[in-house]
């Protein structure tokens, strides 16, 4: 855009910015004006004042400072105080002060002497003596800062000159008061100020906190009427067809956006085009507080599921991480390793209370049922504090979080690492390898780390919320520092994004962000971990190391997290980009900063350097949020898990889960074999509470145990207990007792399958099939695939979703990617004949066994080919 007499708008407002040219006399940064009874009121430090008397708001901790007691403020006077935010505060004030930037570059592009045009217009108007009048009226009730504080009368005030910047030119007072005079009409005509205009109200309409304000409302209105008038006559000023006059200008983002001060500031930088320059990054900064304030923090439940969609961007390389012989067979059977030494413990009628008592008899079935992953949850030293704080809030029997951790050494009470050692030992003789968890993000509250290297984490000097109180107990067991919760938690009443940590040999505080994902409320007995910084990255990677010597799985809690585009969502936002967590708005970097400060995908070189010192360790993340292809195939971990199994297959969302499969598979069929597919996990339901225990519960089963990828099963899934584990559990609160014959019914369909693993794992023949019903539609309800081993060996499962009957056959598989010489690709289709590996000549046959029945089936190969495979289903068959 461009205005008249041929200067770029855009540029003027960057080169004043940005310091290029001088600031004319008189031009400076501004703040808006308050009256001095509010000023009083708020018993605000004098050196948040500027000499004009206007407030200065100078970061967003001063925000939420003065927008708390402006609330309080509001309360006292029984009045709505839900409006008064700190985003809308902020963004009131810099509204204000851009409003004096564009009088300043019409003064320096314009007219330099505007203001002494217009105030002798209203001299003309008015009569000099009622001039004085006004200025001397406007200075009493919102007052310089000298005559504020007593050491200047008004009159000698306004006969006196001011040097708004430090070495800066001195300008007239009365100039000053003038200008200010302008805005303060301006700022009591905008509507979205309306919430705040109790601080500014200039007494033309009833106010019930201010009922006066400027005595001479008269000559107010008489003067402004001037100011108007002049200005008309006055040179035009704005973007290229749309100049008017300075009055008219400074009202455009007002009458653009009347009731919304967001929108006024958006339209200010898409027509004003300060995008790039300072003012630019404080406009987008401003929008992430006010987004960051009205973000809800407690979703009203999950959001939409869909299917998973790939892309092939530049930063999304193909660099999987090859398995080593036994990986692709695993099996992952997850246990709360407290809950089930008690469960042990009432089983066989003694105390079982560490790992080494764990009887051989219980890891003979495991190992007999297919299963040969075994992941203990919990078995870390865990934080003294989460122990204390769950205690404090109800629970006295809470143990800590198994995701609150102390440190990565085996907990004392579960035997340490020798007790972990002897169970390893006998695991390993009998084919099953042990899985732990790795919490890569956040540390418990009062971890080793918290003691003795804080500055791993992210934090502050200053507290981000005015309203936050530290006055409960103190929370570590370490008497050089003191830890306290934000008191709000144990009321339940709030849920403070930071705790506060006492550095008692120097008596130095910090302000620690708890972990947090941005979903929901913190995590409160956690401490973030601050990967921007490089030794707090390289910490991480050398506790990694150190976990995976001992075991042969590590599952990362919450992977995702860290992953670049997320490390800097949650915490270091781009400007404009901010809102997920509250407080980091004000921790927002540009591109080229953050990528500086984190070059390299923190994943990608964990996993390269596990490859070069741990390769046998499989590397498991727990990732969601659409980013499973991008955990594997680019990061180059071994498994990521795929949510979408249990959630769409739980649904009965049948096509949107086939969808899945088709997209995985036409993008990269690799990224298949990598998924963990399970039917619950520690953090949702029980697989019986999701999916019952009748033929529904087996036939997904049957696909946990038969599609491409790892099963996980849950703690007590065979055995169809229907408790939920919480993480600070000791024990089960439900007396249950093994469901005997669901056990049975797993003995009969579902081990059977697991010990046949390594024929499902792979994907080189892996084929997704349409079900063909006999109408000619596509039964979407209908999951019908093949796989196999080497030449021979062939598989074929059928699956209804779905409590209806179907009919019709399969015959030509969905469309896969196929990798040639040179990473050409291609996409190709096989029919169900060549998808076993048979030969329709004349005279083959196959010979199938169905496993349930035993019952063997032969076929001609040459029907198969020409016909497809026919099959009834009744609902939920498998």
């Amino acid at each position: 855009m461009r205005i008249q007499h041929g200067s770029p708008f855009t540029c003027v407002l960057k080169k004043l910015e940005n310091g290029g040219r001088p600031r004319p006399e008189g031009d400076r940064m501004m703040e808006f004006h308050i009256h001095a009874a509010i000023r009083s009121a708020l018993g605000v430090s004098s050196a948040f004042f500027r000499t004009t008397g206007n407030l200065i708001i100078p970061d967003f901790t001063a925000a939420r400072s003065l927008a708390d007691k402006l609330r309080g403020m509001k309360k006292v006077a029984g009045q709505d105080s839900t409006k008064l935010s700190a985003g809308r505060l902020n963004a009131m004030g810099l509204i204000d002060e851009i409003l004096h930037i564009v009088i300043g570059i019409y003064r320096e592009r314009v007219l330099p002497d505007v203001i002494e045009r217009l105030s002798s217009s209203v001299v003309a108007a008015i009569g000099q003596a009622e001039y004085d009048v006004l200025l001397r009226e406007f200075s009493a009730q919102f007052p310089p800062r000298e005559v504020y504080r007593g050491t200047a009368g008004i009159d000698d005030w306004l006969e006196g000159r001011s040097s708004i910047k430090e070495g800066g030119p001195s300008v007239s007072n009365k100039a000053l008061a003038f200008e200010e005079l302008m805005l303060l009409k301006l700022a009591n005509e905008n509507q979205a100020f309306a919430p705040f205009r109790f601080l500014f109200d200039d007494g033309l309409r009833t106010s019930m906190m201010m009922p006066e304000t400027i005595g001479a409302k008269t000559l107010y209105r008489e003067a402004f009427e001037a100011i108007e008038t002049a200005s008309r006559s006055l040179p035009p000023f704005g973007p290229a067809g749309n100049a008017v006059n300075l009055i008219e200008l400074l009202r455009m983002p007002a009458k653009a956006a009347p009731d919304s001060l967001e929108s006024q500031l958006t339209w200010i930088r898409e027509n004003w085009g300060a995008s790039f320059d300072e003012i630019g990054l404080r406009i987008l900064k401003s929008l992430d507080l006010i987004r960051e304030e009205e973000t809800p923090r407690f979703p009203p439940g999950p959001g939409p599921v869909a299917a998973y969609r790939y892309s092939s961007a530049p930063h999304e390389y193909e660099k999987f991480t090859q398995d080593k012989d036994w990986m692709p067979s695993l099996v992952l059977l997850a246990k709360n390793a407290l809950v089930w030494l008690h469960q042990l413990s009432e089983t066989h009628g003694k105390p079982i209370r560490r790992l080494d008592e764990i009887p051989d008899q219980e890891l003979d079935t495991i190992a007999a049922r297919g299963i040969n992953g075994l992941w203990l949850i919990g078995i870390w030293q865990r934080s003294p504090a989460s122990e204390k704080i769950k205690r404090y809030c109800g629970n006295p029997e809470a143990a800590a979080s198994a995701y609150s951790l102390f440190d990565y050494d085996i907990a004392p009470e579960l035997g340490g690492w020798e007790a972990l050692d002897s169970l390893r030992s006998r695991c390993l003789w009998r084919g099953i390898r042990l899985a732990a968890d790795m919490v890569p993000n956040h540390t418990g509250m009062d971890s080793s780390w918290v003691r003795e290297r804080p500055e791993l984490f992210i934090g502050s000097d200053h507290c981000p919320y005015p309203g936050y109180s530290f006055n409960g107990p103190d929370l570590s067991a370490d008497q050089s520092i003191g830890l306290w919760l934000e008191d709000h938690y144990y009321t339940k009443t709030d849920a403070a994004v930071v705790f506060k940590r006492l550095d008692r040999r120097s008596g130095k505080v910090r302000y620690i962000s708890h972990g947090n994902d941005g979903t929901g409320m913190a995590w409160n007995d956690t401490a973030q971990i601050d990967f921007l910084n490089p030794e707090a990255r390289a910490a991480v990677r050398e506790k990694i190391l150190h976990v995976a010597s001992h075991f042969s799985i590590i599952r990362f809690d919450a992977a995702m997290v860290l992953a670049k585009q997320h490390v800097r969502r949650l915490w270091y936002p781009a400007p404009g980009a901010g809102g997920a967590i509250p407080s980091r708005a004000e921790h927002s970097m540009p591109d080229e900063a953050f990528d500086k400060a984190i070059p390299h995908e923190f994943w990608r070189e964990v996993v390269d350097e596990c490859a070069e010192k741990a390769s046998d360790t499989l590397l498991l993340a727990e990732a969601f949020w659409m980013m499973e292809g991008y955990f594997t195939r680019t990061l180059g971990m071994h498994r990521v898990y795929n949510s979408a199994f249990m959630n769409m297959l739980k649904d009965e969302k049948n096509s949107l889960y086939r969808l899945t499969i088709r997209n995985t598979q036409e993008f990269d069929k690799e990224i298949l074999k990598r998924f963990v597919n399970f039917m619950s996990n520690p953090d949702e339901q029980t697989a019986i509470a999701q999916f019952g225990s009748g033929d529904k519960y087996f036939g997904i089963c049957t696909m946990l145990a038969t599609m491409p990828g790892m099963p996980m099963i849950g703690h007590g899934q065979i055995e169809g207990l229907t408790e939920k584990y919480g993480m600070e559990y000791t024990k089960a609160y439900r007396d249950e007792k093994p469901d005997l014959a669901l056990v049975a019914r797993h003995e009969k369909e579902i081990f059977p399958l697991l010990r046949m693993r390594k024929l499902f794992a792979e994907v080189e023949h892996f084929h997704l099939f349409d079900f063909i019903t006999d109408d000619g539609h596509v039964d979407e309800n209908v999951f019908a695939y093949s796989n196999g081993r080497g030449e021979e060996d062939r598989v074929l499962i059928f699956f209804n979703n779905c409590w209806k009957r179907s009919a019709g056959k399969i015959a030509l598989s969905c469309p896969y990617t196929e990798k040639g010489d040179g990473g050409k690709k291609r996409l190709r289709t096989k029919s169900i004949a060549q998808a076993l590996g048979l030969d329709p000549s004349p005279g083959n046959f196959l010979a199938a066994r169905e496993l349930r029945s035993e019952l063997w089936h032969l076929f001609r190969c040459s029907d198969l080919e020409s016909k497809g495979w026919n099959v009834d289903l009744e609902g939920y068959q498998s």
